[in-house]
């Protein structure tokens, strides 16, 4: 299959790109189980992209209960380099708006039960090759920017940088919890970009977010608590705007060279290749296979 280098990650309310032609639908396994619905190839103004609903067409799958694992890895099977994921938020910030998209640069880890590597898990195989892959910038740079042109290019109010929260769900918020995140000077708060970002850098993947905020969390006193119906309302309202902005940034990617983050692993493979077990080598193949050449 001819490599796909540009992908998506549809969150809650964008389960398909209506802008993709010459669609195929392509079921794959993984050493770590099935993703979470089948990627969806085809082409958007003559770029190939590969399209993956997080939660399952339906919206079948809790945050916690994604296998993020297969997703990321279903990616990097296609030759994905370039993964463009659209989430929910709920802003922690006045000035973030709903109905506002940020591109955040920063990230917080308040998961407590979720896989955040491909590596050391005896379950699969994959244990005994040590990786301390570096994730001081957890989002692509580059990819973050093309993300920022392109929301801004829909005429949405857009903005760039900021710190994601990514707590466990699938329950909101408690007020205390969302007070403390506002004194953490947290931008906004969702519940799936934690592992994804830390598994696209094993993958050596440029990853980045397109938040759409649907909502002020708990902590905003002139607003209700949040509820499933206005997140779901407020993301049918933005769900043609965010079709729009992957549209602009897979133009934008359509002459880009090779992800930024392709060689994330170099310096973090603590391992000696001599000690690494064959079956973890195997399993690993698909992003070790170039190191084991060398």
């Amino acid at each position: 299959m001819e490599p796909v280098r540009i992908g998506v990650l549809g969150g809650t309310g964008v389960y398909e790109l209506s802008a993709l032609h010459d669609v195929e639908e392509v079921t794959l396994d993984t050493p770590f189980g099935p993703p979470s619905d089948s990627y969806i190839l085809g082409t958007i103004d003559g770029q190939r992209v590969a399209f993956l609903s997080r939660h399952g067409r339906g919206h079948r799958i809790s945050p916690t209960q994604l296998n993020s694992r297969a997703n990321i890895w279903g990616f990097k099977k296609l030759g994905v380099e370039y993964l463009v994921a659209v989430s929910a938020c709920g802003s922690l910030q006045e000035h973030i708006r709903p109905g506002d998209i940020i591109v955040p640069d920063q990230l917080y880890d308040r998961t407590r039960l979720r896989a955040l590597s491909f590596f050391d898990d005896p379950a699969v195989g994959t244990q005994g090759i040590v990786v301390h892959v570096s994730v001081a910038n957890p989002f692509c740079e580059y990819l973050s920017e093309v993300c920022y042109r392109a929301v801004q290019q829909t005429g949405a109010r857009a903005h760039f940088g900021g710190t994601y929260v990514t707590i466990e769900g699938p329950r909101f918020s408690t007020k205390a919890e969302s007070h403390i995140f506002r004194q953490q000077d947290i931008s906004v708060i969702g519940m799936t970009t934690v592992p994804e970002a830390f598994l696209a850098r094993e993958a050596e993947m440029s990853y980045a977010v397109m938040a759409h905020v649907t909502d002020y969390d708990v902590w905003h006193e002139g607003e209700g608590p949040v509820t499933v119906e206005a997140i779901v309302r407020m993301l049918h309202k933005n769900a043609e705007t965010a079709r729009h902005a992957v549209r602009h940034a897979v133009g934008m990617l359509a002459e880009a060279g090779p992800s930024p983050q392709r060689d994330a692993l170099k310096d973090g493979i603590t391992t000696q290749p001599d000690f690494w077990p064959e079956q973890a080598k195997q399993q690993l193949s698909l992003i070790l296979g170039k190191y084991m050449a060398s």
